[in-house]
C-alpha cells in the first residue's frame, strides 16, 4: 500500500474538519422517540459502543447563535411579518407525541376544528420550542458553485420556465418563512425546474442525483398550493366520518397529499422535512410505515392528517382497516419509484393508485422522483402520469462531482487492516459510513471496530425499528461517528455532513454503488468515497470505470486494464446502457419516437431547456499510478474551507 495515500488523505481531511469538535455537527434533534432517548446510547449499549467519541445533543452549544434564520440571507430587506412575533418563550424539548408532530402550535390545535376552518394561507402563532426542534439542525455552509454548471433537460409540451431564486415564484408567506428558517439561500437545480412545473399543476417525472434536494422540490410547491386552496371537500368528509362513527376520535382521514416511499427510513426523513415546511400552518403531516406499532399510528392519524407519508404495504393495511380514504387526494408523489418496484411493491402501488377511490390521472397531480429511471420504469409511468414533463438534472444515475472517489485494490484478507489505516488517517471523529454486503458482516465488522477502540454502531434489516432509529440518532449526533450499514441504509437517507463513505464490500450493481456513495457530497457539500476492490468485483469493472471518468475522477491504471479485458469478454451480452449519452436516462417518449439519445446537442421538435455544455461519455481514460491521486493538500480544499 502506498504511504502517500494515507499521508495526503490526512492532510486533506484534517484541513477542513473541526478537530473532533463535532458533537452537534449534524444538528439533528429527533423527538420521534419518547423519553430520554439521547441518554440511552447506541444499540446494544451493554457492549459500550458509545463509550468513545463526542458528546450528544445536550452537549451542544446554545442555539442562540442564529436567533433569526432570516438573517442568513444577508439582510432584512423585505422581511415578512412571519418573523415579527419572535419572542423569548421558554425553550426545551417539545413533545409532539407519537408520529404526528405536525407544523405549528402543537398537537392540541388539531382537536379544535375551528383551526381547520380559518385562512390556510396565513401563518399560525409561533412556537419557539417547536421551531428550535425543527430548524436548529439546518445545515449551513453549502457550496453551490458547481451546481451552476450542472446540465438540465426538460422534455414535454409547454414546459414552464425555470426559476433562479425562491422569490421568482409565489409560494406564500408560510413557505417563504420556513425556507428562511431552513437557511435555504437559493434553489438547487432540481428545485429550479421542479417547483414551477408543480406549481403549474403539471405531472412530473424527475430524475436527479441523490442528495440534490428532491424532497423539498416536491414538498414546497405542494404545501404552497394546499395553503392557497385550503382543505376543500376533504375537511367535510372527515367531519362526516366522525359523525357517522359517533366519536370524534375515530374518524376516517382523507389526506390531501400522499407521498409513497420504499423504506421506513426514507418515509421518516420525508416526514421530518414535511414538518419543517408545514410549521406555522394548518397542515398536519403524518407518517405510517411497517415495523412499528400500528395502534399508535392509527391513534395519530385519527387526530388529523392532511399530508401523509407512507410505505406501500402499511398504507394498504390502513386503507383496508378503513382508516384512510384517498377520495380527495389531489397530489400523489412516488419517491424512489424504481426502488419500490425493485422491492416488489408494484401490486401495492397499483392497488393504491388504480383500484381504490383515488382520483384518476389528469384529475390528481402526480410526481415521480428518483435518482435513476431506467426505460422500464418510464414505460410504467404511462399508467400513472398524464402529459407529464420529464426532467433530467445532471447525468441521471451518475455520481456527483462533489464526491472525490478513490478505488483501491485490497485483498479480502487485508480489508480489516486497511480499514483501520484508513480510519486512522481520517480521524476517529469524522462521520464515516461503512457499507458491507451482509447482515452477518455488519455485526462482525462492528464488533471488530469496537474491539479496536472505535465508537461505532451498525444498521441492517434484522434490527428492530427502535434500534435502527437509535443507531441513526447516535451517528447523526456524533456519539458514534462510524456507522456500519448494509444496503438498507444506502437509499434515501439524508444524514448531513457525512465526510467519508467506505465500500468495504463493493455491491454487484453499479446503481447501488451510486446510491451508496451518494450519502456524502449531498446538496452541494463535498465528500469522499473510498472503495475496496479485488477479484470478486470484476462484474462492475467497466461500469465503475465509466462512473469515474464521467465524474472526472482519477482512474488507477490497473482498473483500466481490467475494464478493457471485461469489455471484450462481455461485448455480446447486450446489457442496458443506463449510463450512456449525455444523461443516464432519457425520456422514453423521445427514444420511442426515434429521437437521438446522445450528447446535449439540439433535437428537432424538442422543448428543451437547461445549461449548456457537454460531459464526456467513455472518452479517453485518465491515467493514474494506482493509489495516489487527488488527496493532495495543494489542491482546492474540497471540504469547503
Amino acid at each position: 500500500m502506498s504511504l502517500a495515500y494515507f499521508s495526503t488523505l490526512t492532510l486533506t481531511v484534517m484541513n477542513g474538519w473541526d478537530g473532533g469538535r463535532n458533537n452537534f455537527v449534524n444538528g439533528y434533534h429527533d423527538n420521534r422517540m419518547t423519553g430520554n432517548s439521547f441518554n440511552r446510547g447506541p444499540p446494544r449499549m451493554e457492549r459500550g459502543r458509545g463509550g468513545i467519541g463526542g458528546g450528544g445533543y445536550r452537549d451542544a452549544g446554545g442555539w442562540n447563535t442564529n436567533k433569526d434564520a432570516y438573517s442568513s440571507f444577508g439582510n432584512n430587506r423585505g422581511k415578512s411579518a412571519f418573523f415579527n412575533d419572535r419572542g423569548n418563550a421558554n425553550r426545551g424539548r417539545f413533545d409532539h407525541g407519537g408520529f404526528g408532530g405536525g407544523g405549528g402550535g402543537g398537537n392540541s390545535r388539531w382537536v379544535e376544528e375551528s383551526r381547520d376552518d380559518g385562512d390556510w394561507s396565513k401563518p399560525t402563532p409561533r412556537n419557539e420550542r417547536l421551531e428550535h426542534e425543527l430548524f436548529s439542525g439546518s445545515n449551513t455552509g453549502i457550496n453551490f458553485e458547481k451546481y451552476d454548471d450542472i446540465p438540465v433537460e426538460a422534455t414535454g409540451q409547454n414546459c414552464p420556465h425555470h426559476i433562479e431564486s425562491f422569490q421568482d415564484v409565489d409560494m406564500g408567506e408560510i413557505i417563504m418563512g420556513n425556507i428562511s428558517l431552513s437557511r435555504y439561500t437559493r434553489p438547487t437545480p432540481v428545485q429550479k425546474y421542479a417547483i414551477p412545473i408543480v406549481k403549474s399543476k403539471r405531472d412530473l417525472m424527475a430524475c436527479a442525483q441523490t442528495g440534490s434536494g428532491k424532497t423539498a422540490a416536491f414538498l414546497l410547491p405542494i404545501l404552497s398550493q394546499i395553503y392557497t386552496d385550503g382543505p376543500g371537500e376533504a375537511l367535510n368528509a372527515v367531519k362526516a366520518s366522525g359523525q357517522e362513527n359517533g366519536k370524534y376520535g375515530r374518524r376516517k382521514q382523507y389526506p390531501i397529499s400522499l407521498v409513497l416511499a420504499p423504506t421506513r427510513e426514507l418515509a421518516l426523513q420525508i416526514y421530518d422535512e414535511a414538518r419543517k415546511f408545514s410549521y406555522r400552518s394548518r397542515v398536519r403531516p403524518c407518517v405510517v410505515y411497517g415495523g412499528a406499532d400500528i395502534g399508535q399510528q392509527i391513534r395519530d392519524l385519527e387526530r388529523g392528517c392532511h399530508l401523509l407519508v407512507a410505505t406501500p404495504g402499511r398504507l394498504v393495511d390502513m386503507m383496508e382497516r378503513g382508516k384512510i380514504g384517498l377520495d380527495y387526494c389531489n397530489y400523489l408523489v412516488l419517491d424512489e419509484a424504481d426502488r419500490m418496484l425493485d422491492m416488489g411493491f408494484e401490486p401495492q402501488i397499483r392497488r393504491i393508485v388504480e383500484q381504490d377511490t383515488m382520483p384518476h390521472k389528469g384529475i390528481r397531480q402526480t410526481m415521480m422522483f428518483s435518482a435513476t429511471f431506467p426505460k422500464e420504469i418510464q414505460i410504467l409511468a404511462r399508467d400513472f402520469l398524464e402529459e407529464y414533463i420529464f426532467l433530467a438534472v445532471g447525468r441521471v444515475g451518475s455520481t456527483s462531482e462533489n464526491i472525490t472517489q478513490k478505488v483501491v485494490w485490497v485483498e479480502e484478507s487485508d480489508k480489516r487492516s486497511f480499514l483501520l489505516d484508513l480510519l486512522s488517517a481520517t480521524g476517529k471523529d469524522s462521520l464515516t459510513l461503512v457499507f458491507v454486503e451482509t447482515k452477518k458482516g455488519a455485526d462482525a465488522l462492528e464488533d471488530f471496530l469496537y474491539r479496536e477502540g472505535y465508537a461505532c454502531t451498525s444498521i441492517h434489516g434484522d434490527r428492530s425499528q427502535r434500534d435502527r432509529e437509535e443507531a441513526l440518532n447516535q451517528f447523526r449526533s456524533g456519539k458514534c461517528p462510524i456507522l456500519v450499514a448494509t444496503a438498507v441504509a444506502a437509499r434515501g437517507l439524508d444524514i448531513s455532513n457525512v465526510k467519508h463513505v467506505i465500500n468495504f464490500d463493493l455491491p454487484s450493481d453499479i446503481e447501488e454503488y451510486v446510491h451508496r456513495i451518494g450519502r456524502t457530497g449531498r446538496v452541494g457539500n463535498l465528500g469522499l468515497a473510498t472503495s475496496f476492490f479485488n477479484d470478486k468485483n470484476g462484474n462492475i469493472t467497466k461500469d465503475l470505470l465509466d462512473i469515474l471518468v464521467e465524474a472526472k475522477q482519477e482512474v488507477p491504471s490497473w482498473l483500466e486494464s481490467l475494464a478493457y479485458e471485461h469489455q471484450h469478454k462481455s461485448s455480446n451480452r447486450g446489457r442496458s446502457k443506463r449510463f450512456s449519452g449525455g444523461f443516464g436516462a432519457r425520456d422514453y417518449r423521445q427514444t420511442a419516437a426515434g429521437a437521438s439519445t446522445g450528447g446535449f446537442g439540439g433535437r428537432g421538435g424538442r422543448n428543451q431547456t437547461g445549461h449548456g455544455g457537454t460531459r464526456g461519455g467513455f472518452g479517453n481514460f485518465y491515467t493514474s499510478d494506482g493509489y495516489g491521486g487527488n488527496y493532495s493538500h495543494s489542491q482546492v480544499d474540497w471540504w469547503g474551507n
